[in-house]
């Protein structure tokens, strides 16, 4: 049976509705704390409670070109961010309409601007990851598990870069590494670390305009490398203590 007798005789009807979403964790710094970007629902189910960016793709998109239309027609934000698959959530009964399947994605930026809410949502705002309110859908789960995602991706990969801007200095990239992890480094012993690290960060050969409020020598200023994957990876201190 060639394709076209097949459709012929198929009937679309004789298997249960699915719909397929896209739900976007959105992550960035904003006051030395790390935030999350949540919309109001302007619409049943759940409507006038928070969420996740996101919303059911269209006929003939992609997945990667969903997540991007959905945060940036919600939001207004689609410039300068990273985005990347965080995960599948098809639990029967995660949606009251009908069967969903979401697919979620992460995406990072340093310093975003306040959001504007799009059509279908009454409001879009930046929370503190620490200060979240009560959330629609499984979208509590997908958010811890893509803050999860985060902070293990700093352990391994050039993640922090993408928080931190196009220049940087240790310092900075230090302080990211603090937010998002929730402890305090070390920082000559961090210094010494990332610069060990081949390919993750690499010197613009400028400096800081000035030494910061104490007055002291300009910093360095340095660029994200070429590097892929850390190795040898920056464990978090609880995980370099399980090591030892």
């Amino acid at each position: 049976m060639n394709e076209s007798e097949f459709l012929a005789g198929y009937d679309p009807r004789a298997y249960p509705a699915v719909a397929v979403t896209v739900d976007v964790v959105a992550l960035t710094i904003r006051g030395g704390e790390l935030h999350v970007l949540l919309v109001q629902r302007g619409e049943q189910p759940y409507a006038g409670r928070w969420a996740l960016p996101g919303g059911f793709i269209r006929p003939g998109e992609d997945l990667p070109e969903a997540a991007a239309r959905e945060l940036a027609e919600e939001t207004g934000l689609a410039e300068r961010v990273h985005i990347e698959q965080l995960a599948s959530y098809g639990a029967p009964e995660r949606d009251p309409r009908m069967r969903v399947v979401s697919i979620s994605y992460l995406a990072f930026a340093p310093g975003l601007p306040d959001p504007r809410a799009g059509s279908d949502a009454a409001d879009a705002a930046w929370h503190r990851a620490d200060r979240l309110p009560e959330l629609a859908f499984d979208h509590e789960r997908i958010l811890g598990n893509g803050l999860e995602r985060a902070r293990d991706k700093l352990e391994y990969t050039p993640l922090a870069t993408a928080f931190a801007g196009e220049r940087f200095t240790i310092s900075e990239l230090r302080a990211v590494y603090e937010t998002v992890w929730g402890v305090p480094l070390h920082a000559g012993n961090f210094h010494r670390k990332i610069l060990s690290v081949p390919g993750f960060v690499e010197s613009t050969g400028e400096t800081t305009e000035s030494g910061g409020a104490r007055g002291g020598p300009r910093a360095k200023l340095y660029r994200a490398g070429d590097a892929r994957l850390l190795h040898p990876a920056l464990l978090r201190p609880a995980r370099e203590e399980e090591v030892r």
